[in-house]
């Protein structure tokens, strides 16, 4: 705040005391609490209304329509109040006054105070300060983030920072699947685990790295492959299933089961400099079966241990996906249905393919039952040790 441009707002917009303003809120004036969500858990002026300085010149005019009526002002101290004020006069507003001493002033008069009740505690309000005051999140938003289940098919190079970035995001629950221990080649990419945790199962090591992050979340995991035998025991419990898978036989498999249980799929792959996601569901767009009727020829076939990824590429694409299942929660913007956004980190360049649903296809078009699961591995003309009865490996990219 610059001092000198506050020292003139001081001059000119005019300041009531706690008390005053108590009675002419009494008398029909607006009582306007202008302080961040975060700020709410010390209470509120009984009878305030509630809008974010930042989302004035958003939220203003349909909250307050009358230009007319007497606005009193308030923050936390008494200084933000009269950059709210500016703003609010800016807007048309031809009574603003601010509240001197702000909130503490008005709660150190005895004046009457309510507790916020956003279904929030104390601690999310901290930790998710900057999301609260986001008009498309908010507390709403938050409780809802705090009340989904995501899936990570995968704690490895996608599955890594998906569930970072979703973990501080406060998504209350997330669920891994992955059988393979931490490898040091994993390192180059893997930003869940640490080379300490060399050996370790990669359950356990996400497990860790989650809850340190975010106390608040809750870590369910499954130390196993996923199987066409386990697979309906895991995915409908979950709201959203993120595909950090890097083999095919997974991917049909992922699909399949979003496919059978209604749920969104949110798709990523990466190979050497190219990374794309998109999203599918059921009734809502293709599935990765119309984009993918059939799987590419074995020779053709290559994972991240073949082939080779540039490191941060798995970081761009596993962002993308935790922005599209934050978007799913909260049912916000536009998510990736029908739509394969290509990354090229080479040219630096995103390139968006229209991904069109298949009116015959065997698993998502309208009315067709579910035709079962079937011999992925074999589906796809590969093998993996161990595989049997259509078993076959989780994300190891």
């Amino acid at each position: 705040m610059d001092p000198q441009h506050l020292a003139k707002l001081a001059g000119r917009i005019p300041g009531v005391a706690p008390a005053d303003a108590a009675a002419l809120a009494s008398r029909g004036a607006v009582l306007l609490d202008v302080r961040e969500p975060a700020e709410h858990a010390t209470g509120i002026a009984e009878g305030a209304v509630l809008i974010p300085r930042g989302a004035l010149e958003r939220e203003a005019p349909g909250t307050l329509p009358d230009k007319g009526r007497t606005i009193l002002v308030y923050c936390q101290m008494g200084m933000r109040s009269l950059l709210a004020a500016e703003t609010l006069g800016g807007l048309g507003y031809r009574d603003v006054r601010s509240v001197s001493g702000g909130f503490r002033a008005w709660a150190a008069a005895g004046l009457p105070v309510t507790q916020a009740d956003d279904g929030l505690t104390d601690p999310e309000r901290r930790r998710y300060a900057r999301h609260l005051v986001i008009p498309e999140v908010g507390a709403k938003g938050q409780r809802r983030l705090r009340d989904a289940r995501v899936l990570m098919v995968g704690a490895g190079g996608l599955g890594s920072p998906a569930a970072v970035y979703l973990a501080c995001a406060g998504v209350g629950t997330i669920g891994i699947v992955d059988f393979d221990n931490v490898d040091e080649s994993n390192l180059q990419r893997q930003i869940l685990h640490t080379s300490a945790r060399v050996g370790m199962r990669k359950v356990e090591s996400a497990r860790r790295t989650l809850e340190e992050l975010n106390p608040l979340v809750r870590v369910e995991a499954f130390d196993a492959r996923l199987t066409s035998g386990n697979a309906d025991a895991i995915v409908p419990r979950f709201d959203v299933v993120v595909d950090g898978a890097d083999n095919f036989p997974t991917r049909y498999l992922i699909n399949d089961a979003c496919v059978k249980h209604g749920k969104p799929n949110v798709h990523g792959s990466v190979f050497r400099f190219e990374g794309q996601a998109s999203v599918f569901q059921r009734g809502r767009s293709p599935c990765y079966r119309c984009l993918y009727p059939e799987p590419p020829p074995p020779e053709m076939t290559q994972s991240c241990a073949d082939a080779g990824v540039l490191g941060v590429l798995p970081g761009v694409i596993g962002l993308l996906q935790a922005v599209e299942a934050i978007k799913l929660i909260l049912g916000e913007g536009e998510p990736l249905f029908g739509r394969l956004l290509v990354y090229d980190a080479l040219a630096a360049t995103f390139r968006e393919l229209k991904v069109r649903a298949n009116p015959e296809c065997s698993y998502c078009a309208e009315g067709r039952p579910f035709p079962g699961y079937i011999d992925y591995v074999g589906f796809c003309g590969l093998s993996f040790p161990g595989a049997k009865d259509g078993s076959h490996g989780a994300a190891k990219g």
